[in-house]
């Protein structure tokens, strides 16, 4: 069997949700705006999904809209948030780390006339509330800043950010892309004081193409999609009700298993760094203190792309960084200090709870291995 070692790119579905998804298609199949029996049920199954999200999260179930996945929702975040309140306030606020579906997103409201200011990591490699709140002002109608970096597992501080930034300007709208977080910490909505917060299934065993986005009630969103008024007009489009309530079965299962699933996978952090630690050329890029799902590493002086590809060869599975950049260097890895051929060998090992020591000892064996044959 493969040592699957890249849950941060996808997580393989839970038996809950395939089983949930498969019952939606072969028994629940009828469209939820149908006006009969079938319709009504498969509201039913989407709304009895959406309760259970909004409770992970805090939240009320009315304020729940799902989406194709978390880059619909950052687009939706980012560009309907803007659209409703950029008219006269043409600023946008993010950490200099987002995931490209943010960062892209940005960059095209910029070319569309807005200021975008993109905070850095200090020197030390963290990032400073301050920081965030010193670039906004009254011309600022958006900041983004994700919970945890999908690259290195650093933990944002953004609570502590969005309530400095809400004290000091209440008009600003705050959005958290949770999607490294969600199901792996404590995610409240009204601990975290976010306006908007965007959701994926398949980082939490759900299946692929389905997302979620929290809006609180009273924020404006302008709807990206348009159509049929599904989703109250947020998002139109026939709901995938299989997608759906396997993400509502997804996420039922893993919440009651939060905190014990977080102290395995500190563990399990813990005995992968033991296993590399006598390792001369490999260096830890993730912080001490980041989330225990993510180890960022370095093979100095092997190319992360030929390291990848010997491991794979070996039947372990990893990353060379964000999967959505294909293999390209997204650039956050130098945002937090980590340059030139430390860069170019990073690794990124990606762990759920069910991860066993012995597929990381695995790991640390065929890396020994990889660094004797690999070369450049």
């Amino acid at each position: 069997m493969p040592v699957y070692l890249d849950n941060a790119a996808t997580t393989k579905p839970c038996a809950e949700a395939v089983e949930a998804a498969v019952r939606a298609m072969t028994e629940n199949y009828g469209n939820p705006s149908s006006l009969h029996r079938a319709g009504l049920d498969a509201q039913l199954a989407v709304d009895g999904a959406r309760k259970i999200i909004a409770d992970t999260i805090g939240a009320d179930p009315a304020c729940i809209y799902f989406t194709s996945g978390a880059t619909e929702s950052n687009n939706l975040a980012l560009r309907g948030a803007s659209a409703a309140y950029g008219r006269n306030r043409r600023k946008i606020v993010i950490s200099a780390v987002e995931h490209a579906s943010v960062e892209e997103t940005a960059a095209d409201l910029e070319k569309k006339g807005f200021e975008v200011v993109r905070v850095s990591p200090r020197e030390d490699g963290r990032f400073y509330p301050a920081d965030f709140v010193n670039v906004c002002g009254d011309d600022t109608c958006l900041i983004s800043c994700m919970l945890v970096n999908n690259e290195t597992g650093y933990i944002l501080p953004v609570k502590e950010t969005f309530s400095a930034v809400k004290r000091r300007f209440p008009h600003i709208i705050t959005h958290c892309d949770c999607v490294q977080g969600y199901m792996k910490l404590p995610v409240r909505v009204s601990a975290l004081n976010a306006d908007l917060v965007s959701l994926s299934a398949h980082k939490i065993h759900g299946v692929k193409g389905v997302g979620a986005i929290f809006i609180k009630k009273g924020v404006r969103v302008v709807p990206v999609v348009t159509g049929g008024k599904q989703e109250k007009g947020i998002r139109s489009g026939t709901e995938s009700v299989p997608l759906i309530a396997a993400f509502g079965a997804a996420a039922e299962k893993l919440s009651a298993t939060l905190d014990e699933r977080y102290k395995t996978a500190q563990s399990l952090k813990v005995h992968l760094l033991n296993a590399v630690s006598d390792i001369d050329c490999v260096e830890v890029n993730s912080p001490e203190d980041g989330s225990p799902y993510i180890i960022n590493i370095s093979v100095v002086g092997r190319r992360s792309e030929i390291m990848l590809h010997f491991l794979e060869s070996k039947g372990i599975y990893v990353s060379s960084g964000s999967a959505c950049s294909k293999g390209q260097q997204s650039g956050v890895l130098g945002q937090f200090g980590i340059r030139d051929k430390r860069a170019d060998g990073a690794l990124r090992i990606s762990i759920t709870a069910e991860t066993t020591e012995a597929e990381l000892d695995e790991l640390a064996a065929v890396l020994r291995e990889g660094i004797e044959k690999v070369r450049g």
